[in-house]
């Protein structure tokens, strides 16, 4: 049995050249309170959303099983102006108040919540990350009719996230990279951009993988899925981006989408009435091939090397030109970053990690390790 057990727990990691997205499948309606469900994240096993232009200025924990909100907390020091997005890194949550679908804001900004307080209280109060772009010099108000709205934000690396815009006049998407120090901060597009093929409202950047996801839909409801991979730095536009439509949900608002671990991902839609099409907000979710696992014994010829596996202590890395080491919960919560070739294990909780280990090479492996 133990013999078993440490062929199946030591893992390679595979990734696919191009995500495959499947199981597409609707797993309930949305209450009624989030018919305008804009933005999504995965926290503690609950989904937190909010609503947007027009909601309370609260954030909603749903129960993924039974559809029910579950806790409420409400941001004390923030209007709800347009509230599109919300995503998080490790000590943080951040709400996008980034919508301007008319082109005339200036007072376009993002939330920043400590995630602490956000687990203790049922009323917080924000810090400030506020931004203009830089070369916007007209601020006419020209509804559903300007490059300057955006609905998808992203946490892409330990400082900085991630604003994508939602561009009504030709639908190139841009992105902007933007401190998560509060401040004020003119922004600058970044060289690459996405000729999307519809309205892009929303993302999610999963550190696992390094994949970004773009949910969006066409101009007859028709939703579809971006997914940027191979980009050089932060230049997310500049590698391989992969389309999707999903066909399958029919005509769908999709508004929001979010990373639940490395291989699953959850929609939400806002409900809508279009002439003779109308449907409800719904929660949706679906599978990718990202990262595929099989099972490898402990090889004297593998290049990439854990042990011991299983772990009490000292975890030692095996590995030739190891750059960067990422240590990953069951929940894809980060608990150390390095580039130490051994590892002290010993205070971590009994359970199951992934390692993350880039290489001189740029090569990335994922190694699953258990600790005793």
């Amino acid at each position: 049995m133990k013999n078993i057990l440490t062929l199946v727990v030591f893992v390679l990691a595979t990734f696919s050249a191009k995500a495959q997205i499947s199981n597409i499948t609707e797993k309930f309606a949305l209450p009624s309170t989030l018919s305008e469900s804009s933005g999504a994240i995965f926290f503690n096993n609950k989904l937190i959303t909010h609503n947007d232009s027009g909601g309370e200025n609260k954030l909603y924990e749903l129960d993924t099983i039974s559809g029910q909100i579950t806790r409420t907390v409400t941001i004390l020091n923030a209007t709800n102006t347009d509230w599109e997005d919300i995503t998080q890194d490790e000590t943080s949550i951040y709400i996008g108040d980034i919508g301007n679908n008319s082109g005339d804001r200036t007072n376009l900004k993002i939330y920043k919540i400590n995630k602490t307080d956000y687990t203790s209280q049922t009323s917080v109060d924000a810090e400030t990350i506020n931004f203009n772009y830089l070369n916007q010099t007209d601020f006419t108000s020209n509804l559903n009719n300007t490059e300057w709205d955006a609905e998808a934000l992203v946490s892409f690396d330990d400082t900085h996230l991630m604003v994508f815009s939602k561009n009504w006049v030709n639908n190139i998407t841009k992105a902007y990279l933007i401190p998560k120090t509060p401040g004020s901060y003119p922004l600058t597009a970044l060289d690459a951009s996405l000729n999307s093929g519809g309205l892009i409202t929303g993302g999610t950047y999963n550190p696992f993988t390094g994949k970004l996801y773009l949910i969006g839909f066409s101009n007859i409801l028709l939703p579809f899925i971006w997914v940027c991979t191979n980009f050089n730095g932060s230049n997310v536009f500049s590698g391989t981006n992969t389309k999707t439509q999903l066909s399958s949900l029919g005509f769908e608002q999709a508004e929001a989408i979010t990373f639940i671990n490395e291989n699953k991902y959850f929609i939400t839609s806002e409900s809508f009435s279009q002439n003779i099409v109308s449907d409800y907000a719904k929660l949706m979710s679906f599978s990718t091939n990202d990262i595929k696992l099989t099972s490898n014994g402990m090889d004297a010829n593998e290049k990439h090397i854990l042990y011991p596996n299983p772990v009490i202590n000292d975890l030692t890395i095996k590995s030739a030109g190891v750059q960067t080491v990422q240590i990953y919960d069951t929940k894809l919560s980060q608990l150390y970053k390095g580039t130490q070739n051994v590892i002290d294990m010993g205070n971590f909780s009994k359970g199951v990690y992934f390692v993350r280990i880039t290489t001189d090479e740029d090569n990335l492996i994922i190694k699953k390790v258990v600790k005793n």
